[in-house]
């Protein structure tokens, strides 16, 4: 697929077919997606994928702050993928000093990137995905385990598109850009 079509075409799937997501393709896109640039090649983005009934269940009951729709898309799709970021590192000099004003976001920035750049590669290898930012992090963190310097930055539903969204209205290049 042609990037500026997986860009225009790529849309937030929240209906999913039954089928389930072969762990080896799964496998193929966090290889792909693992090109995304971060601070100073610190590559600390990771990905946990979730695909026990057990685990999701217990995800969408406790760890979505009641959000229904967040609770429903966990429990029907047949995957889901929780972005975590290593913390202390983007925008840290060797000191633990802040390297510019910003100070943590950079960790929040590349997770970002890292979002983006495994969403479009699911969607280019015929998946979809939801970008879920309502959850509880502690919650999430203490379900799955995490080890302590790991965060949560997003959860991610997963599977075979059982619904194709309209493409919802963009703003005009005029209202976004400006030339100084």
């Amino acid at each position: 697929m042609e990037t500026v079509t997986c860009l225009k075409t790529r849309r937030s799937i929240r209906k999913y077919k039954e089928e389930k997501v072969p762990r080896s393709l799964v496998e193929e896109i966090i290889e792909i997606a693992c090109y995304a640039p971060t601070w100073k090649n610190s590559q600390t983005p990771g990905y946990v994928v979730v695909d026990s009934p057990e685990l999701k269940e217990e995800i969408a009951e406790h760890g979505v702050m009641g959000h229904a729709n967040n609770a429903r898309m966990i429990r029907t799709a047949p995957a889901l993928v929780i972005l975590t970021y290593e913390t202390g590192i983007c925008g840290y000099n060797a000191d633990d000093s802040f390297s510019t004003s910003r100070g943590a976001a950079w960790e929040s920035f590349d997770a970002g990137i890292a979002c983006q750049t495994f969403c479009l590669t699911a969607w280019e290898k015929g998946l979809g995905t939801c970008i879920m930012g309502m959850f509880e992090e502690a919650q999430v963190a203490k379900i799955l385990e995490l080890p302590e310097g790991k965060r949560v930055a997003a959860l991610i539903a997963l599977g075979y598109p059982d619904e194709e969204p309209n493409v919802r209205p963009r703003k005009d290049v005029g209202e976004l850009l400006s030339f100084r």
